[in-house]
């Protein structure tokens, strides 16, 4: 694995979901996972979030829409709080699923929905 874009992709994961919630999870990483864990934090936050053709907050909105297409309602509530992290506002989340919504059907766009308002309210947005 390349050591560089690890420690450029642990910057770049930290700096969007948190240093406690990465912390966390490579800390209960072990022998089953770790390597995986290396792997994705060095692959999609070293070489994707780390090339700074995109910014952080479209590439939230991207993931947003992607992760929120896929119906992996687990991680894009994580994302969701990155997201705000990176400056997304209440009304670019709403705006995001109603696309989700177009897209990807009214259930998806209902499912994102509530998982964004559990995660609005508790971040004390809504």
């Amino acid at each position: 694995m390349d050591e560089d874009l690890f420690e450029k992709g642990l910057a770049a994961r930290r700096n969007t979901l948190g240093e406690e919630y990465v912390n966390r999870n490579l800390q209960q990483a072990d022998d089953f996972n770790l390597p995986f864990q290396k792997a994705m934090t060095a692959w999609c936050w070293g070489f994707g979030w780390g090339d700074e053709t995109i910014d952080p907050k479209t590439r939230s909105l991207m993931n947003l829409s992607m992760i929120g297409a896929l119906g992996k309602m687990t991680e894009w509530e994580i994302h969701l709080k990155g997201a705000l992290n990176n400056g997304v506002s209440v009304d670019e989340v709403k705006a995001t699923i109603h696309i989700i919504g177009i897209y990807c059907g009214v259930p998806q766009a209902l499912e994102c929905f509530r998982s964004a308002r559990k995660i609005l309210e508790a971040e004390g947005k809504l």
